[in-house]
């Protein structure tokens, strides 16, 4: 009896001991601390630079930079309301097409798939993920254009009183009237960005929903539960923060994307807050778009307008990682 006390206290004692902490070990911890204290000092440098090359500008249109919505650096006349206000909608467009894709994709692959193909579509859906924006957005521009203008009328047919889907210019129940008030819109470039932040979105919730426990499957099962019923029940629970903290980091995509919108919208420099009507900005097309021509003066408009988009995305990327850092599925993936 007394040996197995001592047994049992000697357990004890090495349980609250701290394990010895190795060479390898120690280097490793240094070197990520040292990652991530990089990783933070160059995005400050990126940041300071931005603000110092804006800074002209900025005391040249003063608060007025966020509420005007003119674009003439030259005539002292600029601002960021137009294309702001396109990169939120683009943005929302592509993130409200995307993200039931995505999570349609990635609960096929981790619940539904065979195993047999379940590879090969993460593979699939990775390399989606690696085609280049330019190519995207030539495809939206030669292809999807023409083939979603159908759609798009539809919309304005039977959704115009919405005001969003309103169409100024253009009766879409006459058979005559033209169609080229639906090109380059708001709505077109956001299906672009939709398919390219989807498969973005769609890795993280894969990632979230294979890691629901087991035994929490297995117990809406014996429970009588169906398929649907357990991802309904426990595995849409348990990656609800994977499914936020993916919509957000997906979001944060959307609001930098450049080539593509850069290729499929004409841009105007009004709010324009009907999404099939021909006519859209973002701040990263206009950076593109008028970089090359700027003088010194429209050359710091537009790294203003950089540092503005350079703190959105930061907001919304770091608003993504607080989300996923305080979930259970984020929690057990990190460990």
């Amino acid at each position: 009896m007394t040996s197995t006390l001592l047994d049992a206290a000697s357990v004890r004692e090495r349980r609250r001991r701290p394990a010895p902490s190795g060479g390898p070990d120690r280097v490793f911890r240094i070197v990520l601390r040292l990652a991530g204290v990089a990783v933070l000092v160059l995005m400050s440098l990126v940041g300071a630079f931005l603000l110092n090359k804006a800074i002209s500008a900025l005391q040249v249109a003063g608060w007025s930079f966020l509420t005007t919505e003119k674009w003439e650096p030259d005539a002292g006349e600029f601002g960021i309301a137009a294309v702001l206000t396109g990169t939120l909608l683009i943005a929302g467009v592509a993130i409200t097409i995307a993200v039931p894709l995505a999570t349609g994709m990635a609960l096929y692959v981790s619940e539904y798939a065979p195993r047999r193909i379940r590879r090969f579509l993460v593979g699939l859906i990775d390399l989606m993920a690696a085609v280049p924006s330019v190519v995207y957005g030539l495809w939206g521009f030669k292809f999807l254009q023409g083939h979603v203008i159908g759609l798009a009328r539809w919309i304005s047919t039977y959704f115009g009183w919405i005001p969003i889907f309103k169409v100024d210019g253009s009766d879409p129940r006459d058979p005559l009237a033209t169609e080229t008030v639906y090109t380059s819109s708001t709505f077109i470039a956001g299906m672009v960005v939709a398919l390219m932040v989807a498969p973005v979105i769609c890795s993280i919730m894969r990632e979230s929903f294979s890691q629901a426990p087991i035994g929490e499957r297995e117990g809406a099962y014996a429970l009588g539960a169906t398929r649907w019923g357990m991802v309904r029940s426990v595995i849409l629970p348990f990656g609800r923060g994977g499914m936020i903290g993916g919509t957000m980091l997906g979001l944060g995509r959307a609001l930098g994307e450049t080539i593509a919108v850069y290729l499929i919208i004409s841009p105007v420099f009004v709010i324009q807050p009907h999404v099939l009507q021909n006519g859209a900005n973002s701040v990263s097309a206009l950076i593109a778009l008028r970089y090359g021509e700027s003088t010194a003066m429209a050359l710091s408009a537009l790294m203003a307008a950089g540092v503005a988009l350079f703190v959105l995305t930061l907001i919304v990327n770091f608003a993504a990682g607080s989300i996923v850092a305080r979930s259970r599925s984020g929690a057990e993936s990190d460990s």
